[in-house]
């Protein structure tokens, strides 16, 4: 009997026990986390290249330095130039294969001696600058009395480009560009130009009155010419921290005696020569002794620019004529010229 308990009793636990293991709760199965949804990278930034400006849409009427309004019919295939600064600016903004004709004395860039040419400076040769068949005449200030109406009788199309600071001679590039579709090459130019005016009168501009000192400039020397407010040598002048002594007597080019240069008694003299004997003009101005009381022959500060093209012409170049000008006004800053 007893023992037929404990085998009842011992069944009874296995029971219990089966059934508790049934209902244990199983663990859940191990489920690998989902991957992360791709995602595609956007694609890197890409610059567009920027568009050139829109070429002119002829006919464009514009106003020329004289205050003259042009209008130019069409591009212009065929130029005359009457200057040799404007000469200059086509060449730099690569229009030289347009160009038909120059003055005598345009011979910069060395391209430029390979055109034909078409008289003097401020004496062109009508026939033969007709002859040249040119859809537009550029004309320097020098011709704005004459030669620019003579030119408009014959019925060609005439631009007078006459600057009278840097900043005209930038305007006139831009110009230029304009009209020839060139407002790209002639923006980039002007960019260029304005970073090394910039790099000159950054330097200059915070000089007190007393630290620019008094500049005569020189063309000429029997009898002496110099140049006066409202002209790009001026302005060159005082960008290169000095003071131009004839700013406040007259306009443009002029000539003066020698009891006025000893009145202004110039700290610096700068001699140019209007492009020719630049050595001769030199040597007078040194040699004469009437001027020998003059600080500029005391302290022995009388230049001779190394090319007066760089300063009397009103092309790419004269930012040249700025910066070698700076180093005679002001070696100290700018150091000395080589």
């Amino acid at each position: 009997m007893k023992r037929d308990i404990l085998s009842l009793l011992a069944l009874l636990v296995i029971t219990l026990l089966l059934a508790f293991i049934a209902c244990a709760p199983t663990a859940p199965p191990e489920v690998e986390p989902p991957a992360p949804p791709l995602t595609e990278k956007p694609p890197p930034e890409t610059q567009e290249p920027e568009k050139p400006p829109p070429a002119p849409v002829f006919p464009i009427t514009i106003t020329d330095d004289i205050g003259r309004t042009v209008t130019i019919e069409k591009l212009p295939e065929r130029i005359v130039s009457l200057g040799p600064g404007i000469t200059e600016m086509l060449f730099a903004l690569g229009l030289g294969d347009k160009v038909v004709g120059v003055t005598d004395y345009c011979d910069y860039p060395e391209e430029a001696k390979t055109k034909p040419r078409v008289g003097g400076f401020s004496t062109p040769d009508l026939e033969r600058l007709v002859a040249a068949k040119p859809d537009l005449v550029l004309a320097g200030d020098i011709q704005k009395e004459v030669g620019v109406p003579a030119l408009e009788k014959l019925g060609l199309t005439v631009v007078t480009l006459a600057p009278k600071t840097l900043d005209g001679v930038l305007n006139n590039i831009t110009l230029v560009g304009h009209i020839f579709g060139e407002s790209q090459e002639a923006s980039k130019l002007v960019t260029q130009l304005k970073e090394r005016i910039s790099s000159v009168t950054m330097k200059t501009e915070t000089l007190t009155a007393e630290q620019h000192p008094r500049v005569l400039y020189v063309l000429w020397h029997d009898p002496i010419w110099s140049a006066g407010r409202e002209t790009f040598v001026s302005d060159l002048i005082e960008k290169a921290g000095g003071a131009n002594v004839f700013a406040d007597d007259f306009e443009e080019f002029r000539v003066v005696s020698l009891e006025a240069v000893i009145t202004k008694d110039p700290q610096v003299i700068i001699v140019s020569a209007m492009g020719l004997g630049g050595e001769v003009v030199y040597s007078s101005i040194k040699g004469e002794t009437r001027l020998s009381t003059v600080e500029a022959m005391v302290k022995n500060r009388i230049y001779k620019i190394s090319d007066s093209d760089l300063i009397e012409l009103p092309g790419p170049r004269i930012v040249d004529g700025l910066e070698e000008v700076a180093k005679l006004i002001h070696p100290e800053i700018f150091g000395a010229v080589e």
